[in-house]
């Protein structure tokens, strides 16, 4: 098992390595296997590429983000310009309904509100959005809304998690309440708990899933 300290510097190298990420800014704090960044990035995309290098790194158990988002004044645009980008690129997104997700900006912060029948559409929405100039967050509120005929199946899932999750499939348990999807147990890496997770969103009529799984390195 990793100390703090070695966490620390395998985050740090992690951060240097990805070239998406200006690391000189972002400082990183390790306490029992706890990783804070904090420090400004020049946009929301570098922020997301820094969580995302930090949790690649073996050993890391949970990630607490302070980084701020500060745009270069080329980098700005007015809420009004943002709110009309999105809402065009949303139209043009495939996997969206008509006019499903509506667009709020304040600051530069997206927040999207609606409905879909899926959580990939709902991801979907996000990410089509996040990258946008000027965006400086993105809170996903679209709810997903079930077809009548959809149920959720706890042997499906439990199938999808052994397909997908191979050794780690056994210890994880599917509870599962209406459309709610609740996962306990362990996982060993931060690839195993996404896979496991994604299995439970595949599933349809799920709206909610709860990780409640804990990370053994």
């Amino acid at each position: 098992m990793k100390t703090d300290s070695q966490l620390q510097q395998d985050v740090m190298a992690e951060l240097e390595w990805e070239p998406a990420v200006q690391s000189e800014h972002i400082g990183v704090e390790v306490r029992n296997g706890v990783v804070t960044l904090a420090g400004a990035v020049g946009s929301y995309t570098e922020k997301l590429n820094a969580e995302r290098a930090a949790q690649r790194v073996t050993g890391v158990k949970a990630l607490a983000v302070e980084m701020k988002v500060t745009l270069p004044a080329f980098g700005k645009r007015s809420d009004a310009d943002i709110a009309e980008s999105a809402q065009n690129i949303l139209s043009w997104t495939s996997s969206l309904p008509a006019d499903a997700v509506k667009v709020m900006v304040e600051d530069g912060w997206l927040t999207l509100t609606g409905d879909v029948s899926w959580q990939f559409q709902r991801q979907d929405a996000a990410d089509t959005v996040r990258y946008l100039s000027g965006v400086t967050g993105v809170s996903n509120q679209v709810a997903i809304k079930p077809a009548l005929s959809a149920k959720v199946v706890k042997s499906d899932i439990e199938a999808a998690l052994k397909r997908r999750a191979t050794a780690d499939a056994k210890a994880i348990s599917v509870d599962v309440s209406g459309s709610d999807v609740t996962l306990t147990g362990t996982v060993h890496s931060w690839a195993e708990r996404d896979l496991a997770t994604h299995s439970a969103w595949s599933s349809s009529g799920v709206r909610n899933v709860v990780d409640n799984m804990s990370l053994v390195a």
